[in-house]
């Protein structure tokens, strides 16, 4: 849905998009994936104001079972000692707040084999526990996944498949996200329509931020036969309405299709440089909200 691959550039915050979406949508099916036994008994605020008016922003955090808070913290790069002390923060303050004891998982997407999980400064040592979706191999969870049914598809299986691109294995990653669309086409019965867009714009996402000029194209294509590109299609017949009776309706369509692919990637690469990857999602399956937003940034 973007003529070129600059759009690439810049898009780190749509790995964070996915992993916070993925952890509203699917709480303990996501906990209990990443090996985490307890359930959760809801989810908590994650936003921090010191006296200072300084914001902290956390991932996520779970009051569990067990009488603990989980706090998750979704990265990219390697854990650096200024991510932990970070994270330390968080847990500090956190646990000040609610008053009980704060635990920090850290889900790290990094190539790096041996990542840092503790700091030790002073006479206190600091540690997380760190879980790598590396050490995942998606291969084995498309095979598994393609000898079942779509339509009996389980929460806890979309997890995994959502999360696929960032995980290790020799499957490419355009492959995995070209499976993550088909298999979300397969289970268009088991959820409603805008839970089925708004996976598949998690997947869209990271298309966005790993891929580029064919394999790019590649996704584009799938993307067009799903509910989200059904979306887009949506907002291109609107938009081509303006000008079939001057250049004729299959032009028209034509132009309207570039122009609304092209104004929904201009408006993911926004809501992105702004720090506001939840409402990328939202736009996905709310189209009053979606225009809202247009109409707002001027696309």
């Amino acid at each position: 849905m973007q003529e070129t691959h600059t759009l690439n550039t810049d898009l780190s915050h749509l790995e964070d998009l996915a992993f916070k979406s993925a952890a509203d949508y699917f709480g303990d099916e996501l906990i209990h994936w990443l090996g985490i036994p307890e359930r959760a008994v809801r989810s908590a605020p994650t936003e921090l104001v010191e006296l200072e008016t300084r914001h902290m922003y956390q991932d996520f955090l779970y009051e569990m079972e067990n009488g603990l808070w989980y706090h998750f913290e979704f990265e990219s790069d390697s854990v650096s000692v200024h991510d932990l002390r970070r994270f330390r923060e968080y847990e500090a303050s956190t646990s000040r707040r609610i008053n009980g004891p704060v635990v920090t998982y850290v889900i790290c997407s990094a190539k790096a084999k041996s990542i840092r999980d503790s700091i030790t400064e002073g006479i206190n040592t600091y540690k997380v526990r760190l879980i790598r979706l590396k050490d995942h191999d998606a291969g084995p969870l498309f095979s598994r996944l393609s000898k079942g049914s779509g339509s009996s598809v389980k929460r806890e299986d979309v997890i995994p498949m959502l999360l696929s691109p960032l995980m290790g294995g020799s499957t490419e990653q355009k492959d995995r996200i070209l499976h993550g669309i088909q298999f979300l086409r397969s289970a268009e019965g088991a959820f409603d329509l805008d839970e089925i867009k708004k996976m598949e714009a998690i997947l869209y996402a990271f298309a966005v931020k790993f891929l580029k000029d064919d394999d790019l194209e590649t996704i584009k294509e799938a993307i067009a036969m799903t509910k989200l590109g059904q979306m887009i299609w949506d907002d291109a017949v609107e938009k081509g309405r303006e000008e079939w009776t001057r250049i004729g309706r299959q032009q028209g369509e034509l132009i309207g299709e570039k122009h609304a692919s092209e104004r929904y990637s201009r408006l993911i690469l926004l809501l992105s440089s702004e720090k506001k990857e939840d409402q990328i999602i939202k736009a996905a399956s709310d189209p009053s909200y979606r225009e809202q937003l247009y109409q707002k940034y001027g696309l």
